[in-house]
């Protein structure tokens, strides 16, 4: 028994030698077919391969995906079907040429016109227009230059459009427009035509009709832009007032405003009106519309208004009482 243990002892370690052995003749198979190293190093990851690439980048993975699982037959011989798709594979790569930059797509065309009226603007047409009209003898557009101005606009110099002009330069003053308000004012309103002008203010009168708060701004402007400035002036006179508040209400008169003028030009003592009381007859002409009844002199308003009611209720009064005595005649 001991003489037969040793030999199968003997055999078992035979066995177990032969079997290595052909492992290892398995490895070497594999490792011997390969794919050359080169075919990795010519695409080298690190390369910008972009989206013009992607047969270049395909090809490189395939090949790299074969390299990994190539298939071995249980003889230690490649699979030979593997074999030949991975020389396809070489080839195919070796055709493809690589191109290592993008090409920009085209830029669409919604895109390429965004801020293309921004561009349509000319500063120099602005200069242009500018020294068209401005003082020979100082670089600002004054009277005459106004005028002209006006003409060219098709436009009266006393128009409620003008008024609109000199708001969206911010004119400082009246009959006077300096260079940066003339220049600014078109590239904000941009435009730099005289029919270009002409097309805006259209378009910002007609919003002015509806859009209160651009017509608040609007008239809280006129106050500023009637005062003599050079002057360091900060009551309004009367008599230009009066101009400017039918101007200003051009398009929206207040049913109450033909009644508040008219109290201003008979009463020569009033001579001017503070920022406040022009401020807050806008509010005025929105709180009593055209009835004074609903008016509540206990709130805080001008004085100025106070007196006016009192007028307007003893001519009502006046009135009724010569109605009362032409009945009883």
């Amino acid at each position: 028994m001991g003489h037969c243990l040793s030999c199968f002892k003997n055999q078992a370690n035979a066995d177990i030698t032969t079997s290595q052995r052909k492992k290892d003749e398995m490895t070497e198979i594999v490792t011997t077919n390969q794919v050359p190293a080169v075919m990795v190093s010519d695409y080298p990851q690190e390369e910008p391969l972009l989206r013009d690439n992607e047969n270049s980048i395909t090809c490189y993975r395939n090949s790299t995906n074969l390299q990994n699982t190539n298939t071995v037959t249980s003889f230690g011989e490649p699979c030979s079907t593997e074999v030949n798709n991975l020389h396809k594979t070489q080839a195919s790569c070796e055709k493809t040429p690589k191109l290592f930059y993008q090409k920009l797509p085209s830029i669409p065309r919604t895109m390429s016109s965004l801020g293309s009226s921004d561009l349509r603007i000319s500063e120099n047409k602005i200069h242009q227009l500018f020294d068209q009209y401005k003082d020979s003898l100082e670089d600002t557009i004054l009277a005459e230059g106004i005028e002209n101005l006006c003409n060219d606009l098709q436009l009266n110099p006393d128009d409620f459009k003008v008024l609109v002009l000199a708001w969206k330069l911010n004119a400082s003053q009246m009959c006077r427009f300096t260079k940066f308000e003339f220049v600014q004012g078109l590239k904000d309103m941009k435009t730099d035509s005289i029919k270009g002008i002409q097309q805006k203010l259209n378009e910002i009168t007609s919003e002015l009709k509806t859009d209160s708060e651009h017509f608040k701004d609007l008239y809280r402007f006129t106050f500023k832009f009637g005062l003599d400035v050079s002057t360091g002036q900060r009551i309004l006179p009367t008599d230009i007032a009066i101009v400017l508040w039918r101007l200003v209400f051009t398009n929206n008169e207040p049913p109450i405003l033909d009644r508040w003028l008219g109290y201003l030009e008979k009463n020569n003592h009033i001579r001017g009106i503070p920022k406040d009381t022009w401020y807050m007859f806008l509010n005025f002409c929105e709180f009593v519309g055209n009835d004074l009844s609903t008016y509540d002199d206990t709130e805080a308003w001008p004085s100025l208004f106070d007196d006016f009611v009192e007028y307007e209720n003893d001519q009502m009064n006046q009135n009724v009482t010569k109605n009362d005595i032409k009945i009883q005649d």
